[in-house]
């Protein structure tokens, strides 16, 4: 379909039948990631001697934009540090841990913080649920049955016991775990071809679910869409693995290429692509295999992140091994947080295939949240949409999105539509409606034509959007980029008009 235009103005219709129903919104849609990596743990979530650090040393500040923030689940501990960890090197007194080096982002991990202190950490933060991550590069099937062992069995076992000793008599009762992180990935420790990893991933796999049959395995996808290996890698994989796991990962970042604002303000689209070319594969494979078992994807890295303007590493030297280095510090604009938006409401409609996410990470690394040790902590831009999506849709219903856009062009993806838009109706039957205007220049006339059975008692509309899209919000600053109150919104005969400025995320709700 093609937007009506009034004159030279730019339009977009959202139709919203709840007749057509795409599916619920998974609670584990809103996830993120705590990995060992620079100041994200340390100095981040746990600093002890902080003014605002409780008993545990966690600090209190941070712990309430984290709930504030609306997160679920937390993968953990990595990322690229898990393929050299030893898990039992972070249990037990803190003062006997040793220290090791990371040789993932060269650093020291003095492992203060591990498994006991990461529950005690989800219990402040709301009780939100741990997605743990096993070591399939460096080590492999004992060393995952020992830590599912101290994890989830009660007592009577030597490291049951063991678990009981260091404090936490109960289980942890881990049920979702990843089987390795990105092992297609050259940079990855102990990456393996793909035959090789499917084959560790099945003998594991079933080793843990001898041990636990009720827990839900995660099997490594590709790292990014445009792995050269892409395609192949799932298909090989899943031949191996298909009936003893429950998700695929996929992990994507987007930035702007070659200075390209415009394609990367229509990232949505590349995500969205992503997620179906997966899909099909999961769906091929369960055909080819006559399986009655269902496959769904973990989408458990995503975020914008500009890889080559921070330093990813230290300087290399076998003398230069730092603790909780300032790595990956990236501060987001307004226009990273239109596109955070806009590959939220990608999550939002393929909820039938994408049953978990994880927006990567959480503090300080590429993250919604920022602090400085000793001193303040903040929200990035691209806090708010998280948080807004988080905050209103949890139990809710996506509907299948009838969306009438201008379009654009752009390098990347050829002619996309301006606006992005989805609707999810809440537990308590009012309607949500998040949309983006991609566009750099053209301000949007957006209608919605609500479900005729619907009585509209009142809308409310936020907008996120600054004429300098560069604008960031920073230590001395970090208010400076906030959703502000939209009071464009004309209700008409089938429900309403707003404008949507360029290069903006707003929410609508209508009650």
């Amino acid at each position: 379909m093609s937007a009506k235009k009034d004159g030279n103005q730019k339009q977009a219709t959202l139709f919203a039948d709840d007749n057509f129903r795409v599916g619920k919104v998974p609670d584990r849609l809103f996830g993120s990631l705590v990995e060992h990596l620079g100041r994200c743990v340390y100095t981040g979530i746990y600093e002890p001697g902080h003014p605002k650090a409780d008993e545990h040393g966690f600090r209190k500040d941070v712990l309430q934009l984290v709930r504030e923030l609306g997160v679920t689940t937390i993968r953990y501990p990595g990322g690229n540090f898990v393929s050299g960890y030893r898990w039992e090197d972070g249990v037990g007194p803190q003062g006997e841990r040793p220290h090791r080096l990371d040789s993932a982002w060269h650093s020291k991990e003095t492992n203060k913080f591990g498994l006991h202190e990461m529950s005690a950490w989800l219990e402040e933060a709301g009780g939100n649920e741990l997605m743990e991550a096993v070591n399939l590069g460096t080590r492999g099937l004992q060393e995952a049955l020992d830590l599912l062992e101290y994890s989830n069995v009660p007592d009577g076992t030597r490291l049951s016991d063991q678990r009981i000793r260091n404090g936490h008599r109960e289980p942890f009762n881990i049920k979702m775990w990843c089987l390795g992180n990105e092992m297609d990935g050259p940079w990855q420790m102990g990456h393996i071809d793909a035959l090789s990893y499917g084959r560790l991933a099945a003998k594991t796999a079933a080793g843990m679910r001898q041990i636990d049959p009720s827990i839900e395995l995660v099997v490594c996808g590709s790292s990014t869409h445009d792995m050269p290996t892409f395609g192949e890698w799932e298909q090989t994989v899943l031949d191996q693995t298909y009936d003893l796991i429950d998700f695929v990962s996929c992990h994507a970042y987007f930035k702007p290429v070659n200075g390209d604002i415009q394609s990367f303000l229509a990232s949505g689209v590349d995500m969205d692509r992503f997620i179906n070319d997966v899909y099909s594969i999961i769906a091929s494979t369960k055909a080819k295999r006559h399986s009655k078992h269902d496959v769904f994807l973990s989408f458990d890295e995503w975020n914008v992140w500009y890889e080559a303007n921070e330093p990813a590493h230290n300087p290399a030297g076998i003398d230069n091994w730092p603790v909780a280095p300032r790595l990956l510090e990236q501060l987001y604009s307004a226009a990273d947080a239109v596109v955070v938006g806009d590959l939220l409401i990608s999550l939002l409609k393929n909820v039938n295939h994408v049953h978990a996410a994880s927006l990567a990470q959480l503090v300080n690394v590429i993250a919604p949240i920022v602090t400085e040790p000793g001193g303040a902590a903040w929200r990035q831009t691209i806090f708010y949409p998280f948080s807004q999506v988080a905050s209103t849709v949890k139990k809710g219903v996506v509907l299948l999105p009838c969306l009438d856009s201008s379009e654009m062009n752009t390098d990347l993806y050829g002619s996309v539509d301006i606006v992005n838009a989805v609707a999810v109706v809440c537990h308590d039957g009012s309607l949500i409606i998040f949309a983006v205007n991609r566009s750099i220049n053209d301000p949007i006339k957006f209608s919605v034509n609500l479900p005729s059975a619907m009585h509209l008692n009142a809308v409310y509309a936020q907008t996120l959007h600054e004429d300098d899209i560069s604008a960031k919000n920073t230590l001395h600053d970090p208010n400076r980029v906030v959703p502000h109150e939209n009071s464009s919104v004309v209700i008409d005969s089938q429900g309403f008009n707003i404008c949507l400025p360029p290069v903006s995320w707003s929410i609508v709700h209508v009650y």
